[in-house]
């Protein structure tokens, strides 16, 4: 699969990308189990998918310095199936979005979530929303995970049956930031799904660049997904962000509900609004399939 690591779409990662890596090795070995311990509760309506009809499980993927835990749901026969790469928030790969990953299966898709904040914390451990962003998050090169989530792409066409020329990614808060940054980086990606990812924030040796500063530069489609009641990610910044991939000639659509707080996909926390996240999963879904990942 083609994979961009060079060129004015990464201005300020040229020569992260390329491995090796100067890194301490992976604290997480395995995925957390159950939900992440950086919620104040469980909210009863979780959504459980279940595996009737797909192949789901956590795997390895082989990165630069060794195996990666991640999870990987597909349908059930030979393929070739689309890819999704599906980006975590800031909680780590816990069983929400293992469950997005089956979810995807069911709609016919191979779902990989590779953990890729597996070398800077434990995040099976970790019950401080704050702390997480400060000691791992914070911590995470930009090129790091990028170069991560190529190779769980080059992965899924290896091993997991999936096909090459249907590639695409959907990310959810923070992952949704990096769907922007991707979209700039990997110029065979089809199209990307952002869920609330902020377009702005503090720029960093090793964070560079906001998804705002890449939106002129974008490769893919992009379907941008938030809400007007998100307290930390202006609408405004989102339109301007938007307005500025357009004047470039980039396609991004974006659809803002209106009374929607940040999170209002995760069905397991209190931000979840079952009629907005419903809505916004069927639209990832058919543009998608509008732009060849289906």
């Amino acid at each position: 699969m083609q994979h961009d690591d060079d060129g004015p779409a990464l201005q300020g990662l040229d020569g992260l990308l390329n491995p090796p890596f100067s890194r301490r090795g992976f604290v997480m070995t395995s995925l957390m189990t159950g939900l992440t311990l950086a919620t104040t509760a469980v909210e009863a309506q979780v959504i459980h998918t279940d595996t009737a009809g797909i192949e789901a499980g956590e795997v390895k993927i082989p990165a630069a310095d060794g195996p990666m835990p991640g999870y990987r749901a597909m349908p059930q026969g030979p393929g070739p199936f689309p890819i999704v790469l599906v980006v975590e928030e800031i909680f780590g790969v816990h069983d929400y979005i293992k469950d997005i990953c089956r979810r995807l299966a069911k709609a016919g898709y191979c779902a990989v979530a590779p953990e890729l904040y597996a070398r800077q914390g434990d995040l099976a451990t970790m019950t401080d929303a704050k702390a997480i962003i400060r000691d791992v998050i914070a911590k995470t090169p930009d090129a790091q995970w990028i170069a991560d989530l190529d190779a769980a792409a080059d992965w899924a066409v290896a091993d997991s049956r999936g096909d090459a020329g249907r590639l695409g990614a959907m990310g959810w808060c923070r992952g949704g930031r990096a769907i922007w940054l991707y979209a700039a980086h990997r110029k065979d990606l089809k199209a990307g799904v952002a869920w609330y990812g902020p377009v702005g924030g503090e720029r960093t040796p090793i964070q560079p660049r906001t998804g705002g500063d890449v939106a002129a530069e974008i490769r893919a489609p992009l379907l941008c997904l938030y809400g007007g009641a998100d307290t930390g990610i202006p609408v405004t910044a989102i339109e301007a962000a938007r307005d500025k991939a357009r004047e470039a000639g980039k396609s991004v659509e974006l659809v803002v509900y209106p009374d929607a707080p940040h999170g209002f996909h995760a069905d397991y926390r209190p931000s979840y609004r079952k009629t907005e996240a419903e809505d916004g999963w069927a639209r990832a879904l058919s543009f998608l399939k509008d732009h060849g990942v289906g």
